[in-house]
């Protein structure tokens, strides 16, 4: 196989190009949890060297989404069930307060402004253009995060911010069936219709229920996966 030749781009796009292939195909599935991650295989792939190719695994194993074992090389961070479950719970947990503070302190711009959003996340789930559920996803954050903004609490908000902002839960849309989608897509109307009717236990609710949602889908793919390449020279 002949390798990649060395990056002609200035060494930080270099970098950037590394990180958005790895992080990209960790997000996606393309990785499973505890494959091995090779340097030669991912410079090829993004079209660089190897050296930004390692920068770019060191700073993903700060975010969490791998693992550097010396000696063996990079893999795929992996969750127990249990660690999601654990996850889930405290996510269940943030965000069911979030929507109940946010039900107190939404303007009506800002429900309109939510509405809109779950308005074109049902649009895109229905029609399912090319890249679909990147798109969906990308709505889907700022879905919740007007949501946090809103709960007059920035302590809360940012407790929320750092269980939410990790690889299984960006990864949510790409593991659900069809049903799974269109409930998901459900659940975002009804927080609206909840927040417009200022129901705190209504909102909290619904957002449980959302979140378990995923929490379900995750770890049946979980339980689902085949097992990882074992983590050997």
């Amino acid at each position: 196989m002949e390798t990649a030749p060395p990056e002609t781009a200035p060494p930080e796009t270099a970098l950037a190009r590394a990180y958005a292939t790895i992080r990209t195909g960790i997000l996606d599935g393309r990785f499973r949890p505890g494959d091995r991650l090779r340097e030669e295989h991912l410079a090829e792939t993004a079209g660089v060297s190897r050296t930004p190719v390692r920068e770019a695994l060191r700073r993903l194993a700060t975010e969490g989404l791998v693992e550097l074992t010396p000696g063996l090389g990079a893999f795929v961070s992996s969750w127990s069930v249990a660690d999601l479950e654990a996850i889930f719970a405290v996510r269940a947990l943030a965000e069911a307060a979030v929507a109940e503070q946010a039900a107190r302190h939404l303007t009506a711009a800002d429900i309109d402004a939510l509405e809109a959003l779950a308005e074109r996340m049902e649009d895109l789930a229905a029609r399912r253009p090319a890249g679909f559920l990147d798109r969906i996803t990308g709505l889907n954050h700022e879905f919740h995060t007007r949501i946090a903004a809103a709960c007059g609490n920035d302590r809360l908000a940012g407790l929320l911010t750092q269980t939410v902002d990790l690889i299984l839960v960006h990864r949510t849309f790409r593991r659900y069936h069809d049903r799974q989608l269109v409930r998901s897509m459900a659940h975002h109307r009804e927080l609206v219709d909840a927040f417009r009717a200022r129901d705190a236990d209504w909102a909290g609710a619904v957002m449980r229920a959302h979140v378990h949602a995923a929490r379900h889908a995750l770890v049946a793919d979980l339980s689902l996966s085949p097992p990882a390449e074992p983590k050997a020279p």
